[in-house]
């Protein structure tokens, strides 16, 4: 991809706020894992943690790159892609989503955050993977954008989140948006839609976008129903003599 051309800086934007949208979890782990370090060694720890999770997003996002080469593996990617943004709009459990132990030693801290980030990183890496569109300059810049994102940025991010709830919709949106760009991509069908559908290169990520909002949206209401006549029922019980 031409660094000159606007689908070169399209991509760009789109990787910032999957780093923006999805990076945020990660910088949390770090905090809770290095928490109960001594002064001394919590910046030692959240340095070689974050160095050896973006080492292993990196061996990660190479062999994403490698396997989206072949057959119906681009259609599977988008489709995980879609479940990552309906995911994105699920009300948040009651219990904490960070059930991270702090470690008390050094190498402790580092072995959580890099086990946590390699759980957690997997949504990252396949998000930037379709939006880089095969560019090794813009993965690269992806896994850049990423450090800054996790070291700092955490709090800042979720702020951001809970004061406009608008920019988690946005995210999830172009999650879906990149979905349906990845489906018709793949190298079964990318020729023939090239050829005979040219069309959905436009109605492909407009239709993965709007499903993934439409689906997130009405099964996180139909979830936040649910807890809500579950506590109901619970309060109801309480009041019985």
């Amino acid at each position: 991809m031409d660094i000159a051309s606007p689908q070169f800086w399209v991509a760009v934007l789109q990787i910032i706020a999957i780093d923006i949208v999805l990076g945020g979890d990660n910088a949390v782990v770090i905090a809770l894992a290095c928490r109960k370090l001594p002064e001394k060694q919590r910046n030692i720890g959240i340095f070689w943690g974050v160095f050896g999770a973006i080492a292993l997003r990196m061996v990660l996002i190479f062999f994403a790159l490698s396997l989206l080469g072949i057959p119906f593996l681009k259609i599977i990617a988008a489709v995980l892609l879609l479940w990552i943004g309906i995911k994105l709009l699920q009300p948040e459990p009651e219990t904490s989503g960070h059930a991270v132990t702090a470690s008390t030693t050094l190498p402790g801290a580092i072995k959580t955050i890099i086990i946590a980030d390699a759980v957690m990183s997997l949504d990252n890496v396949v998000a930037i993977a379709g939006a880089a569109r095969d560019s090794l300059i813009l993965v690269l810049f992806g896994l850049l954008v990423s450090v800054p994102v996790i070291v700092w940025g955490s709090k800042l991010v979720i702020r951001i989140m809970d004061r406009f709830p608008a920019t988690i919709i946005i995210g999830a949106g172009l999650l879906g948006w990149i979905s349906g760009d990845m489906s018709v991509k793949d190298a079964v069908i990318s020729e023939w839609v090239s050829t005979h559908a040219a069309f959905l290169h436009w109605l492909a990520p407009a239709c993965g976008a709007l499903l993934v909002v439409a689906a997130g949206k009405w099964l996180g209401g139909r979830a936040e129903a649910k807890t809500t006549h579950i506590s109901d029922l619970a309060d109801d019980g309480n009041k019985q003599p």
